[in-house]
């Protein structure tokens, strides 16, 4: 059938790149003997006709000769092809409405046409689930919960292949795709969520297909979810975890760091031009990805079933947390921080199971544990002690410059460790943040968390303002670590750090570097009075091109010269702009020698933009106070409402308003009562000041 391929009008149909011609180019190669004409086929494949899931009038044309080629023993790489069909019909059933506008606005169906006709050739994934290759059988299996429609044969088909599989891989699978198809098809439901619960119960059955069907039987139906689940789940977990090695496979990392009890780190090498930082965050997203236990996706999906029920998914992380095998403590990890960013509550007790991973024979999981220590500063203070230690002992064991090891595991679990400790503000940092400002190692690292160290200004601030000085702002594209320099200053806020500053916003500004001369704007504002004689650099920067740079140098002028008289016209003028935020939130701490403003403040509190409103109603009461009170709060109540994210700021300005932010009592302790951190977007940190500004507001207005 592949020679049927110019039989179709490829140039009539689009992908995400233009004009399909390429696609039975493409096509013939995935058919190539070549290995590497293969993988170049699918690649292009995967990124033009099914670009990030999408389905279009050419991948939908492509799928005959694809099944041919999942139907032809002569294919080689059929394992690609199964996998690339489930992908389309997957993704294809994702998209229920089935429409596709092209690039050009025509309407499509690709995505209905493309599941129709998979769900035709069902049999494929049929015939493809008996396949002697793993490779091809896995992606097959799934296909039968995804495509079969008729429920009593798919339920036949996959209790008889959980008879037939000896991998864990493919029995777990197989469960998995067992309650995947009782989800779709409610024919399914009754017979396959019944042979869930019988192959839970089964003693013969070995305990990780126990766990899986006990996972997804719960997924199927969370009424049946009771106080048996979780300790049932962690009796099975226990007897399916690896009993520890007489000799602990730690002792082979003491010679030899990269090569640790659950996995080793893979080399990464990068151009010489290329950031290390961009090379770190590439290795991040790569670490992100992996799985290292055959557990953890079905672990994971049994957190998500258990939700909010945080007492049992923390008993059944202080499970995974103090398992004997490296690889279900390692992946552990990630849920416990997803359980903790995720949901209010006590959490103690997991950020001390998180410090019994602090291990020094295993740096692949300490620099996991660390790295989650240090992105929850405000939960990981019963950690610090922990975390001193684990650096005192690294220092001890390989010497004091152990922040530039050679061996790659043990230098990023010790430079996560300190930067976890230094989040904490605790000073035990400092040594190390030193060795690497003044050795240049790693020294981006240290930059990013010295901000946080006020108590070592004395310090940190000429070795930062040096760094700084000698950024070449010349370039087109200054040094990537300028904005965190002006950030660690900003934070710092020592005298010390002003001239390098001033110097930083002169060179950007001359260089047209807006972003950069903002910044750097920005942070001599946060310096108060105190950076008054940098107002000559600055003043001339209030009728720069650039508006960022227009409103951060007006706000700068009103911080250092308090001069409301200078000030006010430029930032009035200003909440005609995208910059309305500033502008707002800075006549606001001006406060009533900024009456001017108040007309248009009144007129912003319609805008259309939630943010905009709450940025006005706040500088409403702070200039016009108890007058504005009414306004303000209906406005504020109405944007928090609309988009959880305003939360922070909504309440900073209810605090300030004292007793006349009354009608906001109900929704505060709504607020208060809730289990879950709210919104998508607000950090652990954000949360925790939004129910100390909401404990705060309550207790005022309860007892005035």
């Amino acid at each position: 059938m592949i020679n049927e391929l110019d039989s179709i009008d490829w140039s009539s149909m689009s992908h995400a790149y233009g004009p399909a011609v390429e696609v039975p180019v493409w096509l013939r190669a995935m058919a190539s003997p070549d290995p590497e004409v293969r993988d170049k086929a699918f690649n292009d494949f995967y990124n033009a006709a099914h670009h990030q899931g999408d389905v279009y009038p050419c991948t939908a044309a492509s799928l005959p000769f694809l099944f041919a080629m999942a139907d032809d023993a002569a294919t080689p790489d059929r394992a690609s092809i199964v996998q690339l069909l489930l992908s389309i019909g997957r993704e294809s059933a994702d998209r229920s409405d089935g429409l596709y506008y092209s690039p050009d606005g025509i309407e499509s169906t690709a995505g209905a046409d493309s599941l129709a006709l998979i769900r035709e050739r069902a049999d494929t994934f049929i015939s493809r689930s008996n396949d002697p290759d793993p490779s091809v059988r896995q992606p097959a299996i799934e296909g039968l919960g995804h495509f079969l429609e008729d429920a009593d044969q798919a339920v036949a088909l996959l209790r008889d292949r959980l008879s037939a599989e000896r991998g864990i891989v493919e029995r777990l699978l197989v469960v998995r795709t067992m309650a995947d198809l009782a989800l779709r098809l409610p024919a399914a439901c009754s017979s396959a969520t019944a042979w869930l619960d019988t192959l839970a119960g089964e003693a013969t059955a070995d305990p990780d297909t126990r766990l899986a069907a006990l996972v997804h039987k719960a997924r199927c139906s969370p009424a049946s979810i009771d106080a048996d689940t979780v300790p049932t789940a962690i009796s099975l977990l226990r007897q399916l975890t690896p009993a520890p090695q007489p000799e602990p496979r730690g002792k082979k990392c003491e010679t030899d760091p990269d090569a640790c009890a659950c996995a080793a780190e893979p080399a990464t090498t990068t151009g010489q031009d290329v950031p290390p930082q961009i090379t770190a965050a590439f290795a991040d997203l790569e670490r992100h990805n992996r799985v290292h236990a055959p557990t953890t996706d079905l672990l994971r999906t049994f957190h998500e079933v258990l939700n909010a029920r945080r007492p049992e998914r923390t008993a059944l992380l202080t499970e995974q947390l103090h398992s004997p095998d490296p690889a279900t403590r390692y992946d552990a990890i990630r849920m416990a921080k997803d359980l903790i960013t995720s949901w209010r509550g006590e959490h103690t007790g997991l950020v001390m199971l998180l410090t019994k991973c602090l291990l020094p024979e295993d740096p692949y999981t300490a620099a996991a544990a660390a790295e989650t220590l240090g992105s929850l500063p405000l939960v990981s203070e019963p950690a610090r002690e922990a975390l001193a230690a684990y650096i005192d002992a690294h220092r001890a064991a390989h010497g004091s410059d152990v922040w530039a090891s050679p061996h790659p595991l043990r230098r990023r679990a010790h430079q996560e460790a300190v930067m976890a400790l230094a989040r904490l503000g605790d000073v035990r940092a400092l040594p190390c943040l030193l060795t690497a400002l003044d050795t240049g190692c790693d020294a981006w690292c240290a930059i990013q968390v010295a901000g946080h160290l006020s108590s070592a200004a004395e310090e940190l601030v000429p070795r930062l303002a040096r760094l700084l000085a000698e950024a070449d702002l010349s370039k087109q594209w200054p040094h990537t670590d300028t904005g965190a320099l002006i950030s660690a200053l900003a934070e710092l806020r020592h005298p010390a750090g002003l001239p390098a500053l001033t110097h930083a916003v002169s060179a950007a500004a001359r260089n047209e570097h807006w972003s950069t001369a903002t910044s750097a704007v920005n942070a001599l504002a946060s310096f108060g009075p105190g950076a008054a004689p940098a107002l000559m650099v600055i003043r001339p920067l209030t009728d720069a091109e650039d508006v960022n740079l227009r409103a951060a140098a007006a706000t700068a002028v009103w911080e250092l010269g308090r001069d409301a008289a200078e000030s006010v016209p430029r930032l009035e003028a200003l909440l005609d702009s995208h910059c309305n935020h500033e502008a707002a939130d800075t006549l606001g701490r001006i406060g009533p020698p900024a009456q001017t403003a108040l007309p248009r403040l009144r007129e912003l509190l319609d805008a259309g933009y939630e943010w905009t409103r709450v940025h006005a109603a706040a500088a409403l009461w702070d200039i016009g106070g108890e007058a504005e009170a009414n306004i303000v709060v209906q406005t504020l109540l109405a944007a928090w409402e609309k988009n959880d994210a305003t939360g922070n700021h909504v309440l900073a300005c209810l605090d300030r308003m004292g007793l006349a932010a009354a009608p906001a009592l109900p929704r505060i302790q709504t607020e208060l009562a809730l289990p879950q951190r709210g919104g998508r977007f607000r950090s652990v940190d954000n949360d925790a000041e939004v129910q100390r500004l909401c404990r705060d507001i309550q207790a005022r207005l309860s007892c005035p």
